[in-house]
């Protein structure tokens, strides 16, 4: 993952925990909800801004091979 799928995540994260509080939200079925309203919101805005989507970033190869291989120890 690089650092702009991190930094949309962390986005999206920042502002559902926000959205949560704000509602006051205390169920784990609304805030499931309230989890995927704001993901959508989040890849629109990217999607609208031009950006490229995280499932379409590319995977730094490098990185994922020592991860494989640390697993693998």
């Amino acid at each position: 993952m690089g650092s702009f799928e991190l930094v949309a995540n962390l986005f999206r994260i920042t502002q559902t925990e926000s959205k949560l509080k704000r509602d006051n939200v205390n169920t784990e079925i609304k805030a499931c909800s309230t989890h995927n309203k704001v993901g959508k919101i989040v890849r629109n805005a990217i999607k609208e801004a031009g950006g490229t989507m995280p499932e379409d970033l590319p995977t730094p190869e490098k990185k994922f091979k020592r991860i494989r291989k640390r697993k693998e120890n």
